[in-house]
């Protein structure tokens, strides 16, 4: 397949989209393969402490993860919230950050590709994953039961329904009591009251898609749920798999977004859903959210999950030399995060690395920041205040280190930098959570250092219509379409059935849709 052309940014195309780059235009499958043999240190490395440090019923401790563990969990919700009480938190004082610098859209059009004429026929019912047969690899799920890695649609018993129902409750628990923690950092805010109010509202009009969304999570036997793929707390992932077992098939390690506060890999489903639905694996990877961890631990954990993806894919059908990254909001900045340390690694060959960026064909941002100095300001006037977000990230010292578009202009990463994969960023214009200039910036701060990376904008959509709002709309989804158009852009098959795929059903009626736009938080 010849490589995408884009348009210079005097010109439009036959859909009035404006192309945003002016570089060469590249295609994923010609990317020459990436050497690893130049020598490379760096002490950017090195992690950074934690500069939260709390005390849980006299016990002082600088993990977050583990002082929650210390607490009973038996515990009643009513202890848990005399736990809160007992908190005590020696926050950073209030940093000097210049304030941040006003994103403007610059009247930029949403940006389009055309569509393929080649796209995607209806998938047939067939197995689970794998090779519909099971190979004989086992993991073990968090609830502890061993399942074949491949095998056919899993059938489900009054047991591991009753494991479900308490793992559930579990998970439940745990953020009833993550949620009463953070209740301390926020206290007494009009700001981020309005904001959770506003939340509910949102959560109100999309119920319709939550509820058909959340029977598929729990019912589908082709989900292949809570899988472990590290020993931290919520070190799980789910599976989405296609029905169609014939041939390995791509893969996308997915992490959420949340705020870093309310991430939960279970919120990917949407998107898991439709993408299994066109014959492509995900994989949603959980992490710890602050206050169970901080950006180190989130870090951690997202390596530790595209890891296992990359080294154990293949048990489940997947192809593992087509493994893209992807994340939304939160989680595209921590999955950016950990491609750029994870080049650093490579660079310097550090050893004892469990995966190589010469495995991601890929990486797509949806919604992200990729410069928190930018937005720590923005971020306080929305109601995430400067302490709780310089506690997420470590202090002031930390910024530095989670802001990717920061970390590559330094001149000593020149080899890592080398090492990226072609780097994709989708944003909506109309996105007040994260303003769209954090995408654009980021594009043209990669290309300037010989990166292949482009941005493309949806004009006037949110944070979240690209996400929920649009995907629950049914029949075509621009950002769906472009996601999978670059997945299968060297599958002449796999395109010709994209053709085929029959329109996607309304989950939500338009004026919710409507009102929902309005009432969104993010």
């Amino acid at each position: 397949m010849a490589s995408k052309t884009l348009l210079p940014i005097s010109m439009k195309n036959k859909r009035g989209a404006i192309a945003l780059d002016h570089s060469p235009p590249f295609s994923i499958s010609s990317i020459p393969s990436r050497t690893h043999s130049s020598p490379y240190s760096s002490s950017s490395s090195s992690s950074v402490n934690a500069t939260t440090i709390m005390v849980v019923k006299g016990i002082e401790t600088d993990d977050a993860s583990a002082r929650l563990l210390q607490r009973s969990s038996s515990a009643s919700s009513s202890s848990s919230l005399d736990d809160v009480t007992n908190v005590k938190t020696v926050m950073p004082s209030k940093p000097n950050i210049p304030k941040a610098s006003s994103f403007n859209n610059g009247g930029q059009k949403r940006r389009r590709r055309n569509a393929s004429e080649d796209s995607f026929p209806s998938i047939s019912d067939g197995g689970g994953g794998g090779n519909g047969k099971g190979n004989g690899n086992e993991i073990r799920t968090v609830d502890g039961d061993r399942r074949g890695g491949g095998g056919g649609g899993r059938k489900f018993s009054s047991s591991s329904i009753g494991e479900e129902v308490r793992h559930v409750a579990s998970e439940t628990f745990l953020l009833t009591r993550l949620f009463l923690t953070m209740l301390a950092y926020l206290g007494i805010g009009y700001k981020w009251i309005i904001q959770f109010l506003a939340l509910g509202c949102y959560a109100v009009m999309i119920f319709p898609g939550v509820i058909q969304v959340g029977y598929y999570y729990f019912f589908s036997s082709q989900i292949r749920r809570s899988i472990v793929y590290g020993d931290k707390p919520r070190n799980r992932l789910d599976l989405y798999l296609p029905k169609n077992s014939n041939g390995p098939k791509p893969v996308v390690a997915f992490i959420t977004g949340g705020a870093w506060i309310i991430g939960y890999k279970a919120w990917g489903s949407l998107l898991g859903k439709q993408l299994s639905e066109r014959d492509i694996i995900v994989a949603c990877i959980d992490y710890r959210n602050f206050p169970q961890g901080t950006m180190s631990d989130m870090l951690a954990d997202a390596s530790e999950g595209i890891s296992f993806v990359c080294n154990h894919i293949a048990e489940y059908g997947g192809d593992p030399s087509r493994i893209y990254l992807m994340g939304q909001s939160a989680g595209a900045h921590i999955a950016a995060c950990a491609i750029v340390e994870q080049a650093i690694k490579e660079a310097a060959k550090e050893e004892g690395i469990s995966w190589s960026l010469s495995r991601i064909k890929a990486y797509f941002g949806l919604s992200g920041g990729y410069n928190v100095f930018n937005l720590v300001d923005h971020f306080h006037n929305r109601g995430l205040y400067r302490s709780i977000f310089l506690s997420i990230m470590e202090g002031e010292e930390g910024l530095r280190r989670f802001s990717p578009e920061v970390m590559v202009q330094d001149p000593n990463m020149a080899n890592a930098v080398s090492l990226l994969p072609p780097i994709v960023l989708f944003h909506g214009t109309g996105d007040y959570s994260i303003p769209s200039d954090a995408s654009t910036s980021f594009a043209e701060t990669l290309k300037k250092l010989g990166v292949k990376a482009e941005a493309i904008l949806y004009e006037g959509k949110t944070h979240t219509d690209v996400f929920l709002q649009d995907p629950m709309r049914g029949g075509t989804d621009a950002m769906f379409e472009d996601l999978v158009s670059y997945i299968h852009a060297n599958d002449p098959d796999a395109r010709a059935k994209d053709a085929l795929a029959p329109p996607r059903r309304r989950l939500v009626p338009e004026f919710m849709l409507k009102l929902a736009h309005i009432v969104s938080p993010f």
